[in-house]
């Protein structure tokens, strides 16, 4: 494919505003306006939020943050059970209304996805157009809200989808992506969590264009396969194409730290921050493995990974922290500090979901550390 036709494509990220929390707040009057959380329980242990609604976000409650913090920073904060299968019959129909525009979606989890309306369906030709009908027709026939961020590629796309939550629709167009790259802080590059960025501020990198002053190799040094992205990405090339049908299989977390670390609290702490944010991905395609992988990468850059499989899935955060904690402990560390570590989920099997999302794909970045 040419440069010039990549960067004619049309490009849309539809993602939905406070997905879970939207639902109950529209099913159930009682929770409208008021600080909701799906998932968890200040009383259960190892619970953590799924969603939290607008209201209390005020409050700094976030995803995948631990019940009790968040009762804590709200006492007065509801916590909902979740309903997966309302929210999948809600995702259904919300592909229903992408599908009137174009075939080539890639569904991300139950909440979000991309579009190629390149050549849509009914010839609009506008993919602001597009973008803005889709919104309207969640609104209507859902009376949901959606945030939608159009470009000609799915970074950039991705990046303008949460510049004006909620509700909200970005576009940057082929003109000024890369000034706006240039311009964008490091550490709101999708991918670039708190490691990340804390190691290119200590390199003076602080923008796209500080990352754009420096080579291909030189990145590459600095952050491993990640900088050959950041090369590209910060020149607006993004060759990724939507992938309508991509089977999962496989959904980690890793960080790579600030410094090397020896075993001990500071160690199973991060794990136990990995644990919980791969844990959390895994709620969001809604499928659940049987095997966890952990994945250790030394000073010397020399990586060995650890796995253990169950006859049935791994379906609680207890659990996952127990076994990741467990493989970490029985790992030969041969007296190596450690610079990175990952967890992963694979071996879904018969758990896989067996609807129109089955083809979810989670791997939408190089793995890199996230917040």
């Amino acid at each position: 494919m040419s440069t010039d036709k990549i960067q004619h494509r049309k490009i849309i990220h539809i993602d939905m505003d406070a997905f879970y929390a939207s639902v109950e707040q529209r099913d159930f009057p009682q929770y409208r306006g008021k600080p909701i959380v799906v998932g968890g329980s200040p009383e259960g242990r190892g619970g953590v939020v799924a969603t939290a609604s607008y209201e209390a976000r005020k409050f700094g409650i976030k995803s995948a943050m631990p019940s009790k913090k968040a009762q804590q920073l709200c006492p007065y904060v509801i916590f909902v059970r979740p309903r997966f299968d309302a929210y999948k019959d809600v995702s259904r129909k919300i592909r229903e209304i992408f599908s009137r525009y174009t075939d080539l979606i890639e569904p991300l989890s139950l909440d979000e996805a991309f579009l190629d309306v390149s050549d849509d369906k009914l010839g609009i030709g506008s993919a602001i157009t597009i973008a803005e009908q889709i919104k309207q027709a969640i609104k209507d026939e859902l009376n949901l809200s959606a945030s939608a961020g159009v470009s000609i590629n799915k970074f950039t796309a991705k990046i303008a989808s949460d510049m004006n939550k909620p509700d909200g629709l970005t576009f940057i167009g082929p003109s000024k992506l890369e000034r706006f790259m240039e311009k964008l802080a490091v550490e709101k590059f999708f991918g670039v969590g708190k490691v990340t960025a804390e190691k290119m501020k200590r390199q003076g990198l602080h923008t796209g264009k500080d990352l754009k002053q420096l080579s291909e190799q030189r990145l590459m040094q600095l952050f491993g396969k990640s900088g050959k992205f950041f090369y590209n990405i910060v020149r607006g090339i993004d060759n990724r194409p939507v992938q309508p049908h991509h089977e999962i299989k496989s959904i980690s977390a890793e960080d790579t730290f600030s410094y090397d670390l020896e075993r001990g609290e500071e160690l199973d702490d991060w794990l136990e921050q990995i644990s919980k944010t791969a844990f959390r991905r895994l709620q969001n395609y809604k499928v659940f493995g049987r095997t966890l992988t952990l994945k250790i990468k030394f000073e010397d850059f020399k990586q060995i990974t650890r796995s253990i499989s169950f006859a049935t899935p791994i379906m609680d955060i207890e659990q996952t922290l127990l076994v990741s904690k467990s493989l970490l402990a029985n790992a030969d560390l041969g007296g190596k500090k450690i610079r990175l570590l990952g967890v992963g989920f694979s071996n879904f099997g018969e758990n896989r979901m067996r609807d129109k999302f089955e083809g979810y794909q989670h791997s939408l970045f190089p793995q890199f550390d996230n917040n």
